[in-house]
C-alpha cells in the first residue's frame, strides 16, 4: 500500500494550460496525499514514542515535578521554558519526514512515479505539508503549558507570542529540512548522522566564536538561562525578529526542496525571493547585541531599584517591588508577620522595608550574587518565590530583625545565629526539611552556610545542634523562652553554649565545642 501513496492524483489535459478547475484538482490531490502522509507519519513508532516522551515530560513538570517555584510562575520565564523541550519532537520529525520521502527509493518504486501525472515537486510539497499536524500538536502543548502557568493565582509577568512560537516553528522547520535533505541527498540512512553532525558543528562554532550573540541566535532555540528572572522590559531578547527568521527559513527550505524537485514555477520563484528577504531581515534584526538603552535600564534597576518600583504598606512595614511583582507583596508580608510574631523585644514591632532587588548588569545568563544592604531595617527579596526561596527569605528577615542589617548578619558567627535560624525556620510548614533546604550541603549536622537572598549566615556545628534541637520542640515553648531572654540571646557577646542553656538545650558530645561570642566560628 505504501508504494501507492503518491498515486492520489488528478490527470490534467495535455498540451493546454490547466484551467482553474484543473488547478483546484491538483491542489486537492496534493492535500489528499499530504493527509495520507501525515497519518503515516503520526503512526510511526519513533514519532509516537517521542511525542509520548515530550507530552509526558511536560505533564510531569506541570503536575508532579518542579521545586515549588513553579507554584509562583513568572510568565516571561515560562514562555522561554517551552522552547527547549520542543527539540524532542523536532529531532524525530526531521528523521521520520526524511525517511517518508525516501520510502519509494527503499521500496524501489521510484521509476513508477515517472508515469504518474502528479509532478515530482508536488509530491515534495505534500510531504512538507504532512508535518503540519506535528507542529500543531507542539503548539497545543506549548499553549497548554503557558495557559496552565498563567492561570495560577501566583503568576506574574507577561508572556510573548513570539517566544511561544519558537517551539512549533522549530518542529515545522525540522520537518521541512528533513524533506529537503531527502531531495538533495537521497540516501536511506543520512538523517541520524546528519543530526549528530549538526550538533557537533554547532558546538564547535559556539566554542570558536565564544558564544557570540549573533551566532547563538542563528540556532532555532535560544533560552538564555542562569540569572534570576528580569522584569519584561529588561529582557532585551529579539524574539519577534527570531520568529520572522524561523518563518523565513521554513518557507525557504520548502522552496529549496521544490526547486530541487523541478518545481521552477513563477510562484515558487517569488516565494523563494520573499523567504530570502524575510530570513535576511530576521538575521539582521536579531544579530545586534543588547541595545544601549536596555543595558542602561538594567543598570538602573540593579543600582537604583527604588526609582523603578512601587511601594505598598502591609501592616507596619513597607514592601517595594517592580511593577509586575506588586501583587506578590501580600505573600511577603504574611511571611514577615509570622516571623515578627515570634520575635522578642523591639524586633516584634520593628518597621521593615522589604525591597525587591536584582543584578541584571551581567545579562540573562549571569548568576550574580546580590551584595548585602547596610541600611538598617532593609530586607532583600528576589524575583523568584516558592520552594526554597521561602525559607531563604525568612532567614533574611530574621537576620535583619536580630542583627539590624544584612551586612552585619553576614559577618557574625555567635549565638545570634540561633535565634535567627529558629525564627526563620520555625514558621515553615516543615522546619527540619527547611533547615536542610537552606543549607548549602543539605544537611542538619556540622558546619554549613545557610542561604538568604543577599547575606548568607554561617552556622557552626554547635549552632546547628542547638537549632536542630529547638526545631524539634513545640514552637510555643521555645517562643516563650526566646522572648524572655531576647536581649541576651541577641547580644554579640553571648556564646552559643549560653544560648543553649537559656533555651533549655543540653550540649554534649562531638560537634558542640563552645564559641567565644566574638563573632568568629571556632568549630
Amino acid at each position: 500500500m505504501s508504494g501507492s501513496t503518491d498515486t492520489i492524483t488528478q490527470k490534467a489535459p495535455t498540451g493546454v494550460e490547466p484551467s482553474a478547475r484543473g488547478r483546484e484538482s491538483r491542489s486537492a490531490a496534493v492535500l489528499a496525499l499530504a493527509r495520507f502522509e501525515a497519518r503515516e507519519l503520526l503512526l510511526q513508532i519513533p514519532v509516537l514514542a517521542f511525542l509520548a516522551l515530550y507530552i509526558g515530560y511536560v505533564g510531569w513538570r506541570l503536575f508532579i515535578g518542579g521545586d515549588g517555584m513553579d507554584d509562583f510562575p513568572i510568565l516571561q520565564e515560562v514562555d522561554r521554558a517551552t522552547q527547549s523541550t520542543s527539540l524532542l519532537p523536532a529531532v524525530v520529525v526531521f528523521i521520520c519526514a526524511n525517511r517518508a520521502v525516501l520510502r519509494s527509493r527503499r521500496q524501489s518504486t521510484d521509476q513508477q512515479f515517472d508515469i504518474l501525472p502528479m509532478e515530482h515537486w508536488r509530491r515534495t510539497v505534500a510531504h512538507a505539508l504532512s508535518v503540519l499536524p506535528l507542529a500543531a500538536i507542539t503548539a497545543l502543548v506549548v499553549g497548554f503549558q503557558f495557559t496552565w502557568a498563567a492561570l495560577k493565582p501566583g503568576a506574574v509577568g507577561h508572556g510573548s507570542a513570539a517566544e511561544l512560537a519558537a517551539g512549533p516553528l522549530t518542529v515545522l522547520l525540522a520537518g521541512v529540512l528533513g524533506v529537503l535533505l531527502a531531495r538533495v541527498i537521497p540516501v536511506g540512512f543520512i538523517a541520524p548522522p546528519f543530526v549528530i553532525g549538526v550538533f557537533v558543528l554547532t558546538s564547535l562554532v559556539s566554542a570558536f566564536t565564544n558564544g557570540s550573540h549573533w551566532v547563538r541566535w542563528l540556532g532555532p532555540v535560544v533560552t538564555e538561562e542562569g540569572a534570576d528572572p528580569f522584569p519584561s522590559e529588561l529582557l532585551g531578547r529579539p524574539a519577534a525578529w527570531h520568529a520572522l527568521y524561523l518563518t523565513g527559513l521554513v518557507v525557504l527550505g520548502l522552496c529549496a526542496a521544490v526547486l530541487v524537485s523541478g518545481g521552477r514555477t513563477r510562484l515558487v520563484t517569488s516565494a523563494t525571493a520573499l523567504a530570502l528577504a524575510a530570513t535576511a531581515a530576521g538575521v539582521a534584526g536579531q544579530s545586534p547585541d543588547v541595545s544601549g538603552s536596555v543595558i542602561a535600564a538594567r543598570t538602573k534597576a540593579s543600582v537604583s531599584p527604588q526609582q523603578e518600583q512601587t511601594c505598598v504598606r502591609h501592616g507596619r512595614s513597607t514592601y517595594c517591588a517592580f511593577p509586575e511583582w506588586t501583587g506578590r507583596t501580600a505573600d511577603w508580608a504574611a511571611a514577615v508577620d509570622r516571623i515578627q510574631s515570634r520575635a522578642g523585644g523591639s524586633a516584634g514591632g520593628e518597621r521593615l522595608t522589604v525591597r525587591q532587588r536584582i543584578d541584571a548588569r551581567g545579562g540573562l545568563e549571569s548568576d550574580a550574587a546580590l551584595p548585602p544592604s547596610a541600611t538598617p531595617g532593609h530586607v532583600t527579596v528576589g524575583t523568584r518565590w516558592g520552594g526554597n526561596r521561602l525559607p531563604e527569605f525568612a532567614v533574611g528577615v530574621a537576620s535583619v530583625l536580630v542583627a539590624g542589617n544584612e551586612q552585619a548578619a553576614g559577618r557574625m558567627c555567635d549565638a545570634r545565629v540561633v535565634p535567627i535560624m529558629w525564627l526563620a525556620l520555625s514558621t515553615q510548614p516543615d522546619p527540619m526539611q527547611s533547615l536542610r533546604d537552606v543549607r548549602i550541603d543539605d544537611s542538619i549536622e556540622g558546619l554549613a552556610t545557610a542561604l538568604a537572598p543577599a547575606s548568607p549566615v554561617s552556622m557552626s556545628a554547635q549552632q546547628t545542634t542547638v537549632v536542630r534541637e529547638l526545631l524539634q520542640k513545640p514552637h510555643y515553648s521555645v517562643a516563650a523562652k526566646m522572648k524572655a531572654h531576647w536581649t541576651e540571646l541577641t547580644s554579640s557577646k553571648t556564646p552559643t553554649a549560653r544560648a543553649a542553656e537559656l533555651l533549655g538545650v543540653p550540649l554534649s558530645g562531638k560537634g558542640t565545642s563552645a564559641d567565644s561570642g566574638s563573632g568568629k566560628c571556632e568549630d
